[in-house]
């Protein structure tokens, strides 16, 4: 039995995922810099982060557009997110004010394309 992967919950797991490294992990990971670990402002993870909420967002929302409703607002959603994730990258001492309306624009990109999916 083959099983279909349910992209925008993974989409929502990523963008939750984010949110706590972003929001939570400079509270508890405070000492890391002081063994040699620096996950928390490391471009490089920080790239890879937004690639991958890219990659999974995109193929969730490009499916949910084309297959079910052909809504563009979740699309909508998920751009001006994402261009404020990388605006976040660019203006380090904003990073917060921009942080926040990412994630809140990225999950509600994936919720609203959930339930129009799931509207029946």
């Amino acid at each position: 039995m083959v099983k279909k992967i349910n992209w925008d919950a993974l989409g929502i797991a990523t963008s939750v995922l984010c949110a706590i490294h972003c929001a939570l992990l400079p509270l508890f990971l405070t000492s890391l810099p002081l063994l040699g670990i620096n996950i928390i402002h490391n471009a490089v993870f920080e790239g890879a982060m937004i690639v991958a909420a890219f990659l999974i967002g995109s193929n969730a929302l490009y499916h949910g557009y084309k297959k079910h409703h052909g809504k563009k607002m979740p699309l909508v959603l998920f751009a001006v997110g994402m261009l404020f994730l990388v605006a976040k990258q660019v203006w380090h001492t904003a990073e917060l004010w921009l942080l926040l309306p990412a994630v809140v624009c990225i999950l509600c990109a994936h919720i609203i394309n959930y339930r129009i999916e799931h509207r029946r």
